[in-house]
C-alpha cells in the first residue's frame, strides 16, 4: 500500500531488497515504492576496487542506498551503496521500521472503522503523509498533541479512532529544557520563603517541572514536554512563579536559561 510517489527522488535514501546479483552490479526492489526495481552498478557498491561483489551484498539482503539517477520515462532508478554513512543508514532503517509500525497501527484504525487496512490507508494516509511527513509522524502528533491533530484534520470521521490508537500505542517524544534559578532571602525565615518559591515553580505543572538542588542559592529547573514551544512556555511560567513568590516575600532572585 504505497503512500509515496511512484518514483523516488535523486539524493533520497531508500530501503530495498537485493533480488539478483551479477558481475556488473545488483538488482534491488524498493520496499517503499511498491517493489519497483532499481540497479546498483558495481562501481557504486563500495569505496575502492570491488573484486567480488558477493563480498558486499547477497540475495535477500535488506540494504539502504542513495538514489543517484531517476529516468521517469523509462522507469529506471540507479542507486549507490557507497555514498551513505553509517549514521544515515541507521536513521533511515529506524524511519523505515517506524513506517512499518505505522501501517500496522493503521490496521487497528481500519478495524475500528470496519474497513480493510488498504481502504483506510488509501483514505487518510496520503493527506497525513503530506502534512506530517510520514504516517508514523501523524501518529506521534496525535499522541503528543491531540487537540492540534483534531484541529488540523478538521475532526474527520476517522479522527477519533486514529487518536485512540495513537494514545494507546505511541509514547510521545519528549524534549527537555533547563535553566538555573538563583534565589535568596536573608530574613530569619528566608529558608521557608525559598522553599515556597521552589514549590510555586513545581506547582505550575508537577508532571513536567522538576527542581534540582545545585548549591544554595542556585537551583536547576528541568522541564519536559512534547514540544519545545510547550516546554519553553512552561519553563517561563515556572520561573515567573518562583521569582514572584520570593520577591513578594522580601527576597530576590534571577534566572539564567541553559
Amino acid at each position: 500500500m504505497p503512500l509515496r510517489a511512484e518514483l523516488p527522488e535523486e539524493g533520497e535514501l531508500v530501503v530495498g531488497t537485493v533480488t539478483s546479483i551479477r558481475n556488473f552490479g545488483a538488482f534491488v526492489t524498493l520496499d517503499e515504492y511498491a517493489n519497483r526495481e532499481a540497479f546498483i552498478h558495481l562501481s557504486e557498491v563500495a569505496a575502492g576496487w570491488v573484486k567480488y561483489i558477493r563480498d558486499h551484498v547477497r540475495e535477500g539482503q535488506k540494504i539502504v542506498a542513495r538514489v543517484l539517477r531517476v529516468d521517469a520515462a523509462k522507469g529506471q532508478v540507479d542507486l549507490s551503496l557507497k555514498r551513505i554513512n553509517d549514521h544515515q543508514r541507521r536513521e533511515k532503517v529506524q524511519a523505515w521500521k517506524n513506517e512499518q509500525r505505522a501501517v500496522r497501527l493503521a490496521g487497528q484504525v481500519a478495524t475500528a472503522l470496519g474497513k480493510s487496512t488498504e481502504e483506510a490507508v488509501a483514505h487518510f494516509g496520503p493527506a497525513l503523509v503530506e502534512r506530517y511527513g510520514s504516517l508514523f509522524g501523524a501518529f506521534e502528533v496525535a499522541s503528543a498533541d491531540p487537540k492540534r491533530f483534531q484541529k488540523e484534520t478538521e475532526k474527520a470521521p476517522w479522527s477519533s479512532a486514529f487518536l485512540k490508537v495513537a494514545r494507546e500505542s505511541i509514547v510521545p517524544p519528549r524534549v527537555t529544557v533547563l535553566g538555573t534559578l538563583e534565589i535568596h532571602d536573608l530574613q530569619p525565615d528566608g529558608v521557608d520563603h525559598v522553599r515556597s518559591a521552589l514549590r510555586a515553580a513545581e506547582a505550575v505543572d508537577p508532571e513536567a517541572v522538576e527542581v534540582q538542588y545545585v548549591g544554595a542559592p542556585r537551583y536547576r529547573l528541568r522541564v519536559q514536554a512534547g514540544q519545545y514551544k510547550q516546554a519553553e512556555e512552561t519553563l517561563k511560567k515556572a520561573t515567573d512563579a518562583a521569582l514572584k513568590a520570593i520577591k513578594s516575600a522580601g527576597g530576590d532572585g534571577s534566572f539564567v536559561r541553559a
